[in-house]
């Protein structure tokens, strides 16, 4: 499981370490002199494992977090700054810069997704290509948002020129699951609404942000995008303890999301759009194409090692079929092959977090001890970097791996009888993100899918749980999410309604006219962006 540096595709290796030593406030991107934190991938480029030292990023404190809130308060100006008043066609003209300069970026921010976050190169392409084009997707929706709105509205004898208005400063942070893809997904439809955002990078997944910070920095107007570095508890806490964040944009744990909203004084003033975790459950049925299944059930679990809040995370099989399903999907589990993120056709890659491989034998040894087993040979295998994925059976309601979300290579597999098994442990979940549904049989998959949609806000048939396609709305009930995204909905969870209303008379129907012959008002604005 070591891979030799001479193993390394020349243009995957790294050859020089990255001194991020900048970090990007005011529209300048300032020299950081003070304390930095070591890089590490998990990924070893010697015989000998030894993790591989990637680059120094910048460790900064209360005062330059605080620094970075005044810049982006600045930058909104109270509603008065350029960016929140610009004309849309404006403000899409910068985002086009800066997808343009981004382009230019995909081979450096590849290569670091798979050193940073193990992520295979494929999937590594994939996540680059795929953020491109969601920006482009949001830019098309802007302007559909816009073209929506060029018109007035009168009833009762008032006349409304309604469009969506920014809400002001935004703390945006990513996951290190998809430190590029989900954390633009937040960025993207929040700078464009006219926001002005402060922005950290997840701990793991952060210099690929570094061949960015300029494209950033030469987009958009000064302080509209403040990228800093550090420790949560040490730089997005304070931000938020001034009260003067508008909304915070985190996808992430449930306890960081609470602790942060905690400490803003004012919460009723504070939007929230949260992506938080899940325990999708496979609900696999008597009369399920068990070689769909059991491919979808490996793509669900194991994909990018299970590190994704869409991940199933606990798979339901009806127990005439038990048998056959966990000979057949632990057999193709031990199959899969391990390997670094750029060998051919690898499906399990390290994990990134040095602790993971330790939690998930504690889930391991927690769950033989109250009375499951390993069905696969190789289940929690641990080499320095990885466990390799054990498939638990039969996993009860009292062991840790069916309570707590894993967000790793561990599959609880439980038998169920009746339908409702399944549906009762739904409905008590803290989580209400997902699910998939295996079977064929209209008559049993109708009555289901009717109770599923309300536990859930996803009921994938026959297929394994996934955010995309990026224009279908992701989001979750109770613990797993607050507001929604995709290209429409985070346009608005980013924004808010706000207009301007009149009297239907002909001393403001004149001003009006005026308003719009002038062309004076970016905001009172019929014109129609093609």
């Amino acid at each position: 499981m070591h891979t030799s540096f001479l193993e390394i595709p020349e243009q995957y290796k790294i050859t020089t370490e990255i001194n991020q030593n900048t970090y990007l406030v005011n529209g300048e991107l300032k020299t950081w002199t003070g304390d930095t934190a070591n890089v590490y991938s998990s990924v070893s480029s010697t015989p000998e494992y030894k993790p591989t030292l990637l680059g120094k990023i910048p460790q900064l404190g209360k005062e330059e977090a605080l620094e970075a809130l005044d810049s982006a308060c600045n930058a909104y100006g109270k509603g008065q700054g350029e960016w929140p008043r610009m004309k849309v066609k404006d403000r899409v003209a910068c985002m086009e810069k800066f997808v343009e300069q981004m382009k230019t970026k995909r081979e450096e921010v590849v290569k670091l997704l798979m050193w940073e976050i193990g992520k295979s190169l494929p999937d590594s392409e994939k996540e680059f290509d795929r953020t491109v084009d969601y920006i482009y997707d949001t830019i098309e929706e802007y302007k559909q948002l816009d073209r929506d709105s060029a018109k007035f509205e009168k009833h009762d004898g008032v006349n409304a020129h309604i469009r969506r208005g920014s809400l002001g400063v935004v703390l945006c942070l990513g996951p290190y699951n998809y430190p590029l893809n989900e954390t633009f997904a937040l960025l993207i439809p929040a700078i464009i609404m006219g926001n002005t955002v402060i922005f950290k990078p997840a701990k793991h997944g952060v210099l690929l942000m570094t061949p960015l910070l300029e494209a950033f920095q030469t987009s958009f107007p000064t302080g509209v995008v403040n990228i800093i570095y550090g420790r949560g508890r040490v730089v997005a806490t304070p931000i938020m303890e001034t009260g003067r964040v508008d909304v915070l944009a985190l996808i992430g744990n449930s306890t960081s999301a609470n602790a942060l909203q905690e400490s803003h004084p004012r919460q009723n003033r504070l939007r929230l759009v949260l992506g938080l975790e899940a325990k999708n459950p496979a609900i696999v049925l008597p009369d399920a194409d068990l070689d769909l299944t059991i491919d979808e059930c490996i793509a669900g679990t194991l994909s990018f090692n299970g590190q994704r809040c869409t991940a199933l995370k606990v798979l339901y099989v009806h127990e005439n079929i038990i048998e056959a399903f966990n000979k057949r999907f632990s057999d193709r589990v031990d199959a899969l092959p391990f390997g670094n993120p750029w060998d051919q056709g690898v499906k399990l890659t390290p994990l990134p977090e040095p602790g993971k491989p330790a939690y998930i034998q504690e889930l391991i040894d927690d769950a033989l001890e109250k009375g499951a087993s390993i069905l696969n040979e190789k289940g929690g295998e641990t080499t320095e970097n990885y466990i390799f994925p054990a498939v638990l059976y039969p996993v009860n309601k009292d062991m840790r791996v069916f309570k707590e979300e894993q967000f790793g290579p561990v599959i609880p597999v439980l038998p169920f009888k009746d339908i409702q098994e399944p549906l009762h442990d739904m409905a008590e979940s803290n989580y209400g993100q997902q699910v998939s549904v295996f079977g064929q049989n209209v008559k049993t998959l109708a009555p289901l899918i009717d109770t599923l949609v309300n536990l859930v806000c996803r009921v994938n048939l026959n297929s394994s749980c996934q955010r995309g396609p990026d224009v279908y709305p992701f989001t979750g009930r109770k613990d797993s999410a607050v507001g929604t995204l995709s290209v429409h909905d985070a346009l608005r969870s980013f924004s808010i309604r706000t207009f301007v209303a009149s009297k239907d008379n002909d001393y403001n129907n004149a001003i009006l006219n005026e308003l719009l012959d002038t062309k004076a008002s970016n905001f009172i604005s019929t014109d129609y962006i093609l």
